[in-house]
């Protein structure tokens, strides 16, 4: 069988837009040799996800009922390099990431095998209490290996430089841009104190392989548990900080209880592991908080960026949940009690929209 036409291929395509009609051309003439080779069915092209960046997965079936993603990542060209990279050591730690079937990184394209259609964000939603139990242990436990049996020195480094620029984040889109406030004198200071002690705390911990976006929504249900998804980031960063982004998602919350059971189970397999953890819980615990903490500051940063700059404004439904989650924990910790002031000053604004920020 021959492989069929651009324009046969173009005319099956008709559920997928592409604002540029030149990268539509690239993505035609990369598809057509591969639509033989792995009896892909084009006209089945359909948008599987779109995340924060201008990445998006499209899914499409094979002849034999099956089905593949394509990754489509204009100008990512390191990060397909990274992609590929990082994708490798998942797999050499016999964890279940996607393998790569055809890949283009200067076009930003990419062939992928299908981990199915249900992420732990949709699962964990309508699970039972068991359920999410034995989805959130296998997390735990992929990550322990991920962080017990990579190779972190290939990794770049999570650096002061690095977490001071994903703190600034939270300044200038969320106070200045979303908020329209400018900060005074004394409000500045509370800021730099709240940042040195951010930044501290995250160059002190042990440094590890960092997935750097380990949550519910990047795991995805198949066998054997978990997929593994959008690791291209990964960096050699702080241990609490990928346990940190599984346990307070950015669209999914716990009651604190189940935070506490799930931090502890961690905890116990990372010191059977080897891992440098500490054999004192709550420190572990107050560096879980803490850099949990940085994290949500950077998210409100890039939820607002992505409202304002990049105009969608969906991603700020879920602000509510992270001064939530920042307010808890400047209040736990004097040391960060000048961040709850300045919390206080731009939470006001989102108490109408039902979320309990008390």
């Amino acid at each position: 069988m021959s492989a069929p036409s651009l324009s046969e291929i173009a005319l099956s395509m008709t559920s997928i837009a592409w604002p540029d009609p030149a990268r539509e051309t690239s993505f035609l003439n990369w598809l057509s040799p591969l639509t033989q080779r792995f009896a892909l069915r084009p006209e089945t092209l359909s948008l599987a996800s779109q995340d924060a960046s201008s990445r998006r997965y499209l899914r499409v079936e094979r002849q034999d009922g099956s089905s593949l993603i394509v990754m489509d990542a204009p100008d990512q060209v390191q990060q397909m390099h990274a992609f590929e990279q990082v994708a490798g050591q998942f797999s050499r730690c016999d964890l279940h990431v996607p393998q790569i079937l055809a890949s283009d990184a200067g076009l930003g394209f990419m062939l992928l095998e299908d981990l199915g259609q249900t992420t732990y964000l949709q699962a964990l939603q309508d699970a039972s209490p068991n359920r999410a139990d034995q989805l959130m242990r296998a997390a735990i436990d992929a990550l322990v290996t991920w962080q017990s049996r990579s190779d972190a020195a290939v990794l770049p480094a999570y650096d002061e430089a690095f977490v001071r620029r994903e703190l600034d984040l939270f300044r200038e889109w969320c106070v200045e841009r979303e908020f329209q406030q400018q900060w005074h004198a004394e409000q500045q200071k509370w800021w730099q104190h709240c940042c040195e002690l951010l930044v501290k705390n995250a160059l002190a911990q042990p440094q590890v392989a960092m997935h750097r976006d380990y949550m519910p929504r990047n795991l995805m249900v198949c066998e054997p548990l978990p997929g593994i998804l959008d690791f291209q980031d990964a960096v050699r960063g702080p241990i609490a900080y990928d346990i940190a982004s599984l346990l307070r998602d950015a669209f999914i919350s716990w009651d604190e209880e189940r935070e506490l059971d799930w931090a502890i189970r961690y905890w116990e397999a990372a010191r059977r592991a080897g891992l440098p953890v500490g054999d004192d819980f709550g420190e572990l615990w107050r560096r879980i908080e803490w850099t949990g903490l940085q994290r949500h500051l950077k998210i409100l940063g890039i939820f607002c960026r992505l409202k304002h700059r990049d105009l969608r404004p969906h991603y700020a439904r879920d602000l509510p949940r992270f001064f939530a989650y920042a307010i808890k924990v400047s209040t736990r910790y004097v040391e960060l009690s000048p961040l709850t002031h300045l919390l206080q000053a731009l939470q006001g604004h989102l108490v109408q929209t039902g979320f309990d920020l008390r």
